[in-house]
């Protein structure tokens, strides 16, 4: 490698993360307003895509253990780019059919990148500090593509709408100019032999190893709290704390809290170990999510102050679970075959949100923009996630002394 390795690595993070915050946050909304389909199809296409996202997770796991991690990580980023495009400028008719159609194929190239992505820096990460850094590094550059994504809209239009349209755009230059500085400053790490095990006795070692099991139940309870309030965010701040006209900043000062906080949560896994650190994270979270229930109309200063300590508790998220992940999956000698499952429960915790939280809102009478059914959305957007993360801290409580790896 040449220049800061870690740095180079993690710089290809920013146009993943740039894509994902559109597609998860402002899809749902953009398509139930700007194209006017029904929560309940909107809901439907959104699961149906995502489970079918989730489901070739595994697979394309257990290709990158097969073939080279560089060049499926290359070939990925064209679908994920033209996918993206299209996803975010639908035609006038026929927005169900373009958006599952769009998602499709940004997903397939999303996914493909993210998991070979992730496995080649569980190669190069020698050692459980450094491949705590790598990670870090790469959810701190797909934080900072986060908040462009957050605040780009707002800037390039005075309408949300029209804003969202043409952030897509920006996608491709920031993917080129990423790919170009990743692929020249890092090597491809140490040659990790391909495994010829076919894949379903490839999926069972993985879930043999009782380690990442545990994880990953405490993943799934942490995921769903967070899913939650990521799928309805736009709804809570336009229709509770009827501040849609901030709403881009206040995604914003979230995700940059989020960011500052990644060097803080590496030290403090450094000192005290990853699962003691994860959990006042998610002490933190419980705390925000609480006080977000009690909040209401014109609640901008108290909002924006759960925005920072829920963010600052987001890094742990996002740089601790995946960093004991690829520890086990090195020592498995199969890293692409452990983040192919480790994202298919990623997505399939965001899937569940969506396309069970919007139909479940629409039957409960939440019907955006008309002040109908806000209770609902209160109880979706901050009390099941508070239960969730508790029951997750719970977990990880009890397995502490299993989870906390080194090689």
């Amino acid at each position: 490698m040449t220049g800061n390795p870690v740095f180079a690595y993690g710089l290809l993070g920013l146009p993943l993360a740039f894509a994902a915050l559109p597609i998860y946050v402002h899809v749902p909304r953009y398509y139930a307003e700007a194209a006017d389909l029904p929560l309940a199809m909107l809901g439907a296409i959104l699961l149906g895509t995502r489970l079918l996202d989730a489901g070739i997770d595994p697979w394309l796991g257990w290709l990158a253990d097969r073939v080279s991690r560089r060049r499926m990580l290359a070939l990925s980023l064209l679908p994920f780019a033209l996918g993206f495009v299209a996803l975010l400028n639908p035609p006038v008719e026929h927005a169900g059919v373009w958006l599952l159609a769009s998602l499709t194929l940004t997903y397939l190239g999303f996914s493909a990148a993210t998991v070979a992505y992730q496995a080649w820096g569980a190669d190069i990460g020698t050692n459980s500090i450094l491949r705590t850094r790598l990670t870090a590094a790469r959810e701190g550059f797909g934080l900072l593509g986060v908040v462009l994504a957050a605040a780009l809209p707002t800037v390039l239009a005075t309408d949300l709408d029209r804003g969202i349209e043409r952030l897509s755009w920006i996608l491709p230059p920031l993917v080129l100019i990423a790919a170009a500085t990743t692929f020249s400053r890092v090597a491809a790490g140490p040659v990790v032999a391909a495994t010829r095990v076919p894949l379903l006795p490839s999926l069972r070692r993985v879930f043999a190893d009782i380690a990442f099991r545990r994880l990953l139940l405490v993943f799934v309870a942490n995921g769903i709290a967070a899913a939650l309030p990521a799928t309805l965010f736009l709804f809570f701040v336009a229709d509770v704390l009827q501040l849609e006209k901030v709403s881009g900043l206040l995604l914003a000062l979230y995700f940059v809290a989020g960011a500052a906080s990644l060097p803080l949560w590496v030290r403090l896994s450094a000192r005290y170990g990853r699962v003691l650190a994860w959990l006042g994270a998610i002490g933190l979270s419980i705390i925000s999510f609480a006080g977000a229930s009690q909040l209401g109309s014109g609640d901008l200063w108290p909002f924006a102050a759960i925005c920072i300590a829920s963010g600052l508790a987001l890094g742990a998220d996002l740089a601790l679970p995946v960093a004991i992940a690829a520890d086990l999956g090195e020592r498995q000698g199969q890293a692409g075959a452990y983040f192919g499952v480790w994202n298919l429960v990623a997505k399939l915790n965001l899937a569940l949100a969506a396309g069970l939280s919007l139909p479940l809102l629409g039957l409960l009478g939440y019907v955006p923009g008309s002040g109908n059914g806000l209770t609902a959305l209160t109880l979706a957007y901050a009390l099941l996630p508070l239960a969730f993360k508790a029951l997750a801290g719970c977990l990880l409580w009890r397995w502490r002394h299993t989870l906390e790896i080194e090689s």
